[in-house]
């Protein structure tokens, strides 16, 4: 019997999704073809593969469970499914894990019948959260001697730890069984640590959350795949709701999606996945390709055969055998080029007038662009985008989450909490202060045009009348800390009449707030931070869309830390004040855990006019494609590396090798087959030019010899100085 569902194989853009479009389309209205026109990705030719009958579901809304890799993936589906519909079947796409936390929060209520949970509702914790409680949970466990034999600070190894529990819950392993994985996949134990203890580190943390209605990622995927999936009156409801399951790029999700899927096509569902088999973009973080690829077996089998004609994916057999077998003696086309330099600061400097050069003489146009390294540090990142801003050309930094911490805004903002609420004045000093009056004094004026990426600033109270005011109007003070009038300067006048009054009004605001926490009227710190904002930042302009990310994130993160707080003192008594908490979360951004996670900026009618700038990782994710592409650091051993998008104990859990080992050879083998992955999938987005972009020093001074250095020295074409002036 032929099966209904479909498995869709193809490499990067080659119309997995628009097919998987086109399958959704055949299932809620069958009486109209498929047409492609909004469809920007042409799909490859299908080898011989007849359609079967349009299967429709009968109701009013479509049943389909429609899944995507990641955020901006779920997004971009959804859209798509819309407009090839015509708008007539909204659908809410989810990420497989997006999906896992709304079961588990709609079905708490049997959860808490059958685990005998309190009656409480559940709260979901960040990932920085989830470290900070995870940290003071064991810290009595966690003593200096564990540490040194641990050979990680703190930190990393609390994050290690809970990463383990994120990875068995993704593999549909019990919590109980992470000891028996540890044990025999730690024969070589790199982290110097009894698996029986870290598993009953993770087992108090895991019981200790449950306890007080906490969720972490980990956490839900396991009460999802351990106890939902399980569940025969959840398999019921879920089996009602969905008749159908569409999943996009399934090599990026983690084992227990597989659970799911299979127990939809157990019980009559039809399904349709597509496969990239030069994807696994998520491999090392949670994800199981190889496992997932075993629901090939129920479904028929459609293969997409190659990249668009328009990518360069056909030299990507020719690029990988150069670079696995340095001997073979080729040349790489002329549309490979390379720039070389001897260091890093002229590769940089290089790359970026390479790129002006090209867009002011209209050879390309910014949008067209993009600058993929394995990793993209502070220097490299300012750099190039400060010489192209300089030239007028914007640049979009993918997933640029920099601390909040760094920002100027976030620092005058937590100052002035320090200066309302007592018992803060240790974590402000003159410094602080004069940064604050220059922040809060400016006046920002958008753009002149469209084409200026640069917001002017203009401010009543400059760096220098700022210091003044510091040093000799504030007054230091461990529980209140104080700000004199501006007249306690001897030579005031000097300050001038804007930076004056500007000042007067900044005290005022303050001793306003002040006064109210006196009469026990103070607002809680998360309407404070508003009342500021609206007062002072806001002023009805336009902000920088970077500093509106990071006014949000704070926000979000001080109501999301105040509701955590709220949680724990309601459970149990806490011994600490409500300045304490507020220390601690001050401590907590300044150690730079929190990012700006920005939502993406979706233009209206085409893409944003700017260079992209990402990381192998974020390139890959957001499943872009530009015709030219410039490859930092090339001759960087990171390109066959993991990085941080690996976690430690990674392998462990792949089912196909559960507790295995990983040795030397293992390793190996897996930097080889990432680097023909990534080779692959990047020259499949690319389609007319690619810059290979190698300083013979990195950044620290050392010879670069990374597994790209074959490609670089077989480039045809070596852009010197001299050509590009």
């Amino acid at each position: 019997m032929v099966s209904h569902s479909v498995w869709i194989v193809g490499t990067s853009r080659s119309g997995k999704t628009a097919r998987l479009v086109e399958q959704f389309c055949s299932w809620v209205q069958p009486e109209k073809q498929y047409t492609e026109s909004f469809y920007t990705k042409k799909p490859g030719r299908r080898k011989g593969v007849q359609i079967p009958e349009f299967l429709y579901l009968k109701q009013t809304e479509p049943g389909v469970l429609v899944l995507a890799a990641n955020d901006d993936n779920r997004r971009e589906l959804g859209d798509i499914i819309v407009t090839s519909t015509l708008g007539k079947y909204p659908v809410r796409a989810k990420t497989p894990l997006g999906f896992f936390q709304d079961e588990v929060i709609l079905f708490w209520p049997l959860l808490i019948n059958s685990l005998s949970l309190k009656a409480q509702f559940p709260v979901r914790l960040r990932p920085e959260t989830e470290q900070e409680l995870a940290t003071k949970l064991w810290r009595p466990q966690l003593d200096e001697e564990i540490l040194r034999v641990a050979g990680v600070n703190e930190s990393r190894l609390v994050r290690r730890i809970l990463d383990l529990l994120q990875l068995a819950a993704y593999g549909g392993i019990h919590c109980e069984d992470i000891a028996d994985i540890l044990t025999r996949g730690l024969r070589e134990n790199t982290i110097n640590l009894e698996p029986e203890f870290l598993a009953s580190l993770l087992l108090d943390w895991r019981n200790w959350c449950l306890e007080r209605g906490l969720l972490t990622y980990g956490i839900i995927t396991e009460l999802y795949s351990q106890h939902l999936l399980s569940d025969r009156n959840y398999q019921q409801h879920l089996t009602k709701r969905y008749q159908a399951v569409l999943a996009d790029d399934v090599d990026d999700y983690p084992s227990v999606a597989r659970l799911l899927f299979e127990l939809l096509l157990d019980q009559g569902a039809v399904g349709a996945f597509s496969y990239n088999p030069d994807g696994a973009v998520r491999l090392g973080l949670g994800a199981d390709p190889n496992y997932l690829e075993g629901l090939a077996e129920r479904c028929r089998v459609e293969i997409l055969t190659g990249p668009p004609p328009e990518s360069l994916g056909e030299q990507a057999k020719q690029m990988v055998e150069l670079v696995t077998e340095p001997m073979v003696l080729l040349s790489l086309p002329e549309i490979v080029h390379s720039i070389q330099t001897t260091s890093r600061a002229q590769l940089l400097r290089q790359t970026a007038e390479v790129i002006a050069n090209a867009i002011q003489s209209q050879q390309v146009q910014p949008e067209q662009v993009a600058i993929i390294a394995p990793g993209l540090d502070a220097i490299a990142r300012y750099t190039l985008v400060e010489i192209l801003v300089k030239q007028k050309i914007q640049v979009e930094s993918l997933n640029d989450q920099r601390p909040l911490i760094s920002s100027p805004v976030i620092r005058a903002l937590l100052t002035m909490l320090a200066l309302v609420y007592p018992g803060l004045g240790r974590l402000v000093d003159r410094d602080a202060v004069a940064e604050m009056l220059v922040v809060l004094s400016r006046k920002q004026q958008p753009p002149e045009n469209s084409t200026d990426a640069i917001h002017r600033v203009s401010t009543d109270i400059d760096p220098v009348r700022a210091g003044l005011l510091a040093d000799y109007c504030f007054v230091p003070h461990p529980d209140r800390p104080n700000l004199l009038p501006v007249s306690a300067f001897e030579r005031w006048d000097r300050i001038g009449y804007a930076a004056t009054t500007t000042y007067s009004e900044i005290l005022q605001w303050l001793e306003q707030q002040r006064s109210q926490q006196e009469l026990r009227l103070i607002p809680s710190p998360i309407s404070l931070l508003d009342r500021a904002i609206v007062r002072f930042l806001w002023n009805g302009s336009n902000l920088p869309y970077e500093q509106l990310a990071a006014l949000r994130e704070l926000l979000e993160t001080a109501q999301h830390y105040w509701e955590i707080d709220t949680r724990l003192r309601q459970i149990a008594p806490v011994e600490t004040t409500p300045q304490t908490t507020i220390i601690e979360f001050i401590q907590l951004l300044r150690r730079g855990t929190i990012t700006a996670n920005s939502y993406p900026v979706r233009p209206i009618g085409g893409a944003r006019k700017a260079v992209t700038l990402a990381t192998i990782f974020q390139y890959r994710s957001s499943r872009r494609s530009h015709r030219w592409h410039f490859w930092l650091d090339a001759g960087s051993p990171l390109w066959a590396k993991g990085g941080a998008a690996t976690l430690f104990g990674a392998p462990f859990f792949l089912r196909d090798r559960l507790g295995e080992p990983w040795t030397a050879e293992d390793e190996k083998l897996a930097q080889e087959q990432r680097l023909r992955r990534i080779l692959t999938d990047l020259l499949s987005r690319v389609s007319e030019r690619v810059y290979l972009c190698h300083s013979d020093l990195a950044v620290n001074g050392q010879e670069q010899l990374g597994p790209l250095l074959p490609l670089v020295n077989a480039c045809v074409t070596v852009i010197s100085e001299a050509t590009v002036n």
